[in-house]
């Protein structure tokens, strides 16, 4: 499925299922973890900048596999990206 910058933008405003902020690593070895905002809205995980109103990115949450890792941290792997890494360890938001 395919979806245009304008649709995402536009389906990030929604309500939110869940929204916590979250230490935040990229797929890539030794990336630094960053303080995310991320928001649940159907089946798209989008993350923000804590700063900001747009989101930096978006998962897809479909065909995805969920691995525990450290105590207060999980990873999700997709087909399209070789995989994210969340802590946990702050306030969620519904």
């Amino acid at each position: 499925m395919r979806y245009n910058e304008k649709e995402l933008q536009a389906l990030s405003r929604q309500p939110a299922e869940m929204a916590a902020e979250l230490g935040m690593r990229g797929p890539k070895k030794g990336s630094v973890v960053k303080r995310r905002l991320v928001k649940l809205v159907v089946n798209f995980l989008f993350y923000f900048r804590t700063d900001e109103a747009e989101p930096v990115g978006a998962l897809l949450l479909e065909h995805c596999r969920v691995a525990q890792e450290e105590p207060s941290g999980f990873s999700i792997i997709t087909n399209s990206c070789e995989g994210a890494s969340f802590s946990t360890g702050t306030r969620s938001r519904k």
